[in-house]
C-alpha cells in the first residue's frame, strides 16, 4: 500500500527576466512527490533551482507552469501544515528566544496561555531549556539554529521544510543538531509527517534521508533519483553508507551532454555557467591529487576529506579540470589526464602555457573575447558588450560572474589582459592609446 502524500508537483516549470526581459528557465518539467514518513534530500549544483523549487512547495512564489499541491490542494501561498527553517536562522535579534519561537503560534491565534506553554516545551526538546530570556546574540551558531527549528517545530507542522539548514555551522556542530533531529524524528517525538531537506552535502543526504533526488543544471531537472532502504542511525564509516556516499558523488559529478538543438545560438554556448572556482583552487586540487597518497587518482569522497572543502565548491572544481581536460571525473572516482600530470610536473611558466591552450580550447566565451580582440585594431574592447550577451541567457548577476571566472582564467593563461578600473580587456602587451 503505497503512503499518503503530503506534497505533489507535476510538471513544475519556473523562469526569472533576464536583463533584456527575455525569460530564463529555472526548473522545467519537475514531477515531486513527499510521502508521509519520509525524508527526502534534493541536492543539485549552481543553476539547478533546487530553493526556487523549495519555495515553490513552501507557497513563498508560485509556479509558471505545472501543479504543486499539499494534501491534494493547490498551493497558493504558506500553508499552515508547512515549515520551514533557513540556513541564515533568520531570527528576530530584537526579540528572546522564548518570543521568536511563539512567532508562529502567535501569527495561528493561540492564545498567550498556551503559546508559552507549547515554546517552553519544545525549547526543552530542543536543548534549549533555561535560554527562553536570552537575545539570538547571546547564542552560538548552532543553538540559534536549534532556536529556529524550535520555531518551525512548535506549530506542529505536516511538513519540515530545510534550506541547507546545517550549512552555515562547523562540521562538528551541524553533525550534532542534524543527529539530535533523526532521533526526534525517528523517536516519533514530533508531529511532522514529513522532511524536505535542500543540501549541498553528500554525506549529510546519505545519512539522513530514505529519498535522494538529484537536479541537473540550467535549467533544473530531476536527473536521478535514490532510494536508501537503511535503517538509522546510519554509521559514517559502514561499506553501505560509503558506497551510496561514492555513488551519489559519481551521479553529482556526471557531466551534462551538451544540447545540439538545430539552430541554438552560439550566445547559449557562450553563457554556458563557467565553474565558480578560482586557478589557486584548481592548482591546489590538481596538486594534491597528483602527490601521495593518490598518486594521479583518487576516490571522491576520500579527496574531499583531505581538502577539507565544501562539496559545492569541490564540485566546480571538479567541473572545472574536467572542461579543461586536466582529469577525468566516472563514478565517484578523479583521474588526472595525460595532460593534466603533465600539468602538474610543469613550472610555472609552462602551467600558465597549458593553462590558456586548454582555455581557449573549451571556453566558447575565452574564445571569443580574444577573437574580439585580435579584430580590433586597439587590440581593447570594453567589457560591456560581452555581458550583454552573456545576459541573453543568465541573470545579470550570473552573467558579471561567468565574466569574472572567464576573464580570471583568461589573465592567468595570458589569453588576454583586464583592465580593473577600466573595464576593459586587451591582448598581452597591448598599450591602450
Amino acid at each position: 500500500m503505497n503512503k499518503p502524500g503530503l506534497m505533489e508537483l507535476a510538471g513544475v516549470a519556473k523562469s526569472f527576466r533576464s536583463a533584456d526581459g527575455a525569460p530564463r528557465l529555472i526548473l522545467d518539467g519537475v514531477n515531486f512527490a513527499l510521502a508521509e514518513g519520509e525524508i527526502v534530500a534534493l541536492l543539485g549544483k549552481s543553476g539547478s533551482g533546487k530553493s526556487t523549487l523549495l519555495r515553490i512547495i513552501a507557497g513563498l512564489i508560485p509556479a509558471d507552469a505545472g501543479t504543486a499541491q499539499y494534501r491534494g490542494q493547490p498551493i497558493v501561498g504558506p500553508a499552515t501544515g508547512v515549515a520551514m527553517v533557513f540556513q541564515s536562522f533568520a531570527l528576530f535579534p530584537w526579540l528572546t528566544v522564548q518570543q521568536n519561537v511563539e512567532l508562529g503560534l502567535e501569527a495561528q491565534g493561540i492564545a498567550p496561555s498556551e503559546r508559552e506553554k507549547r515554546a517552553d516545551a519544545m525549547l526543552e526538546l530542543m536543548g534549549l531549556a533555561g535560554f527562553g530570556g536570552a537575545l539570538p546574540r547571546e547564542l552560538s551558531g548552532g543553538m540559534r539554529q536549534r532556536v529556529g527549528i524550535a520555531r518551525a517545530l512548535v506549530t506542529n507542522p505536516d511538513v519540515l521544510l530545510m534550506d541547507e539548514a546545517f550549512s552555515a555551522l562547523d562540521v562538528l556542530t551541524g553533525e550534532t543538531l542534524r543527529n539530535d533531529i533523526l532521533d526526534l524524528w525517528d523517536s516519533n517525538r514530533i508531529l511532522t509527517k514529513g522532511i524536505l531537506i535542500v543540501s549541498h552535502n553528500i554525506e549529510e543526504a546519505v545519512m539522513m534521508a530514505d529519498r535522494i533526488i538529484i537536479l541537473s543544471s540550467d535549467p533544473g531537472r530531476i536527473r536521478s533519483e535514490i532510494s536508501i532502504d537503511m535503517p538509522r542511525p546510519r554509521s559514517a564509516d559502514s561499506v553501505e553508507v560509503r558506497g551510496l556516499i561514492d555513488e551519489v558523488y559519481g551521479l553529482m559529478t556526471m557531466r551534462q551532454p551538451q544540447s545540439t538543438v538545430p539552430g541554438e545560438t552560439t550566445a547559449m554556448h557562450l553563457g554556458y555557467r563557467l565553474p565558480e572556482t578560482d586557478v589557486s583552487r584548481i592548482e591546489g586540487v590538481l596538486d594534491l591529487l597528483a602527490g601521495a597518497p593518490f598518486n594521479g587518482r583518487a576516490d571522491l569522497p576520500k579527496l574531499a576529506e583531505e581538502t577539507e572543502l565544501a562539496d559545492d565548491d569541490l564540485f566546480h572544481t571538479y567541473e572545472a579540470l574536467s572542461l579543461l581536460g586536466l582529469a577525468h571525473v566516472d563514478k565517484g572516482d578523479i583521474t588526472l589526464t595525460p595532460l593534466g600530470q603533465r600539468y602538474a610536473d610543469a613550472d610555472q611558466a609552462l602551467r600558465q602555457e597549458l593553462f590558456g591552450q586548454q582555455v581557449l580550447m573549451h571556453v566558447p566565451l575565452a574564445a571569443r573575447i580574444r577573437h574580439q580582440l585580435e579584430r580590433e585594431p586597439s587590440g581593447t574592447s570594453p567589457e560591456g558588450p560581452f555581458i550583454e550577451l552573456l545576459e541573453e541567457f543568465l541573470k545579470a548577476d550570473e552573467a558579471k560572474r561567468v565574466l569574472e571566472v572567464a576573464v580570471e582564467w583568461g589573465r592567468y593563461g595570458e589569453v588576454y589582459e583586464y583592465d580593473f578600473h577600466t573595464g576593459r580587456l586587451k591582448l598581452p602587451d597591448q598599450e591602450e592609446e
